[in-house]
């Protein structure tokens, strides 16, 4: 049995399930107890759980994520808010120097299973310092894995798997993706990190996407389909592990591979993938590899500005349309 739910509702019972079920799992961060979280993702958590497992803090990110630190490292499994992407920023320190390395330092005799859980993506005219994609700054650091889902069941699958994995863990969600509906199982499950999903089947090119990016790969390859041309979307849901297996097999298949992401095209986590599949798979591409990113400024507030700077269904339909050509 399936129930459709809400991202937004995903999220929470992934985590009221995993506070039930494990008494060392607490949530940590700003706002998320007596105002339920920035997009309401903890409401109602703080009265079933109480103010021991749902501890709202100053705002005072190093804080949230060295407490979190700490406490894994005592035996909890702590889920800690950081209400923006953006506001990492304020605790690199502790997510990188730190919480990556413990498991390495330590040859696995001290583990750090955190859960940073937090909010990139523009869409709201939240402005440049509330809007970004920075998943390929954590993408680039060992010992840190990185989830991106894109629909309800994926989000509660890979929550679940991030809060019982013995590794700390960037679980990145979309603002733009809280109120997007869809099936979930009624049981218990998981997502594995590290497994793509092919969203949509095709033989004629590959659009490769994670987040939000993917409703628009999917919107492109319907839009395409009237004309003949069959796109096959794959979803990476994590970008460490990364599966690239899956993206191989499929580019062997169709010659052709379109990335599409939200984040800066330099250096972006796209830049990666294209790299991968150049050196592992050069001869099965017919065309070169197409990326579909942000232009390189910082994402402005009036929406019209917004919108010209963010990638969207149009520009994947564009890039599919000229590696076709």
């Amino acid at each position: 049995m399936t129930t459709e739910l809400t991202y937004r509702d995903a999220i929470r019972d992934a985590l009221s399930e995993e506070l039930r079920a494990d008494p060392t799992v607490f949530l940590i961060g700003e706002d998320i107890g007596v105002f339920g979280g920035a997009y309401k993702a903890t409401r109602g958590l703080l009265e079933e759980f109480g103010e021991t497992r749902v501890r709202d803090t100053p705002v005072a990110e190093g804080v949230i994520i060295g407490t979190a630190l700490g406490a894994s490292l005592a035996g909890f499994r702590p889920v800690a808010e950081i209400m923006y992407i953006d506001f990492t920023t304020q605790c690199m320190d502790q997510i990188v120097n730190q919480a990556a390395k413990i498991r390495f330092m330590f040859n696995a005799n001290l583990q750090a299973p955190i859960v940073i859980r937090t909010q990139g993506g523009g869409g709201r005219s939240n402005a440049a310092q509330h809007s970004q994609s920075l998943e390929s700054w954590f993408m680039h650091v060992p010992g840190l894995k990185v989830a991106m889902p894109s629909t309800p069941y994926d989000a509660k699958g890979l929550l679940k798997s991030s809060i019982r994995d013995n590794n700390p863990v960037m679980f990145i969600e979309h603002k733009m993706l809280y109120t997007t509906k869809g099936p979930v199982p009624d049981h218990d499950y998981v997502v594995p990190l590290g497994v793509a999903d092919i969203k949509r089947q095709g033989d004629d090119i590959t659009v490769v996407a994670w987040s939000k990016m993917v409703l628009h790969a999917l919107e492109a390859a319907e839009a395409l389909a009237g004309e003949g041309i069959h796109v096959e979307v794959i979803d990476l849901r994590t970008l460490n592990p990364l599966d690239m297996q899956c993206v191989l097999d499929s580019v062997k298949k169709t010659g052709r591979l379109v990335i599409a992401e939200e984040g800066c095209k330099t250096a972006g986590a796209g830049a990666e993938i294209a790299a991968q599949v150049a050196e592992q798979a050069f001869d099965y591409l017919d065309a070169p590899i197409a990326r579909v990113a942000a232009r390189n400024i910082p994402v402005a507030c009036a929406p019209v500005l917004e919108k010209a700077t963010l990638p969207g269904t149009a520009d994947i339909v564009r890039a599919i349309r000229k590696a076709l050509a």
